[in-house]
């Protein structure tokens, strides 16, 4: 799946003309309102309706990761907090950033920053974006279940574990110009952990469960009085409908 990611805010225009190029997925920053960079409602909407699927990466300085166990529960709160905001779906993914290269001495502590992180995000999946480096330990680690590797300081190494490739930085690592926005470029392998409520919305079920139910309840007290197959179909008719397994063959 073809991707990218970027600081600048799109807008519906821009989001439109990112999906004509093919773009299936676009990762912004899930980061305080008052960050210049931050996604927000209007934004994700914009996105969700062009067709493109959000992937949320928390981010506020390259090295944040360095402040250990009480920055990834402190983190992890704030983001929790925006993505109620911008309306970022339960279950969904939320990356933590460790954007720079992280030494061998320095990896207890970006694995105990990505564990905290997690612990304050119970409601969503949590990730990690770094190197090759950071990957495999944190991996190892099982510190999260998501893995965003980068190209920069990999030294020419893909991880198996990455659910995310970041392959273009741009010549000289600062990016490239698309539609007038400054991105990198994304290959997503699978399980990325994106969201996209317009998809979610599409696949609601049209009846609610418990009034499903109900009626089910109400078939087969007509069944007991009136044995019938047709009975039998039409239940596993509303079970389906308000996404429930049949039950008859």
């Amino acid at each position: 799946m073809k991707g990218f990611d970027c600081a600048t805010p799109l807008t519906a225009k821009t989001a439109v003309l990112f999906a004509a190029d093919g773009f299936q997925f676009a990762a912004r920053y899930l980061v305080p309102a008052s960050s210049w960079k931050a996604l927000k409602r209007e934004e994700a909407e914009a996105l969700n309706k062009a067709g493109i699927d959000i992937i949320s990466v928390f981010e506020t300085t390259a090295d944040r990761a360095l402040g250990g166990r009480a920055a990834g529960l402190a983190d992890g709160a704030t983001a929790v907090q925006v993505a109620k905001q911008v309306g970022q779906p339960i279950g969904s993914c939320i990356y933590f950033a460790v954007d720079f290269e992280a030494r061998a001495s320095q990896m207890a502590t970006v694995i105990e920053y990505i564990r905290a992180a997690s612990e304050a995000t119970p409601d969503y999946t949590t990730g990690v974006y770094g190197s090759y480096a950071v990957i495999e330990a944190v991996y190892a680690a099982s510190a999260c279940s998501h893995f965003w590797q980068t190209r920069a300081w990999s030294y020419g190494k893909v991880s198996d574990k990455a659910n995310i490739y970041q392959y273009d930085c741009g010549p000289q690592g600062l990016g490239l110009t698309l539609n007038g926005i400054g991105v990198d470029l994304n290959e997503s392998f699978g399980n990325e952990g994106a969201w996209n409520n317009m998809k979610a919305k599409e696949e609601e079920p049209m009846l609610k469960v418990e009034d499903a139910n109900k009626i089910i309840k109400l078939l087969k007290a007509v069944y007991e009085l009136s044995p019938h197959l047709e009975i039998g179909r039409l239940a596993d008719e509303l079970r389906v409908a308000s996404g429930q397994p049949k039950e008859n063959s």
